[in-house]
């Protein structure tokens, strides 16, 4: 991915609150353009960078889940 896009995504969601953090993600999701997933793939590098083990273990854990289904 283009560092560029990288920060790009970042900076256009640093100062947001939870809420709209949250109305970010869904909102791409509900839209399932692919030109939304890369900065969903920021956002979840963001989280997972700074998740514990056992945060990751559990995201895995959903993960592997919702992909069985």
């Amino acid at each position: 991915m283009d560092l560029n896009l990288r920060h790009a995504v970042i900076n256009n969601v640093a100062n947001n609150t939870q809420g709209q953090l949250q109305d970010t993600i869904v909102d791409a999701i509900q839209r399932g353009e692919e030109k939304l997933l890369p900065g969903l793939g920021v956002l979840f590098e963001i989280i997972w960078q700074n998740a514990d083990e056992q945060e990751k273990s559990t995201m895995l854990d959903t993960l592997e889940q919702g992909l069985k289904k």
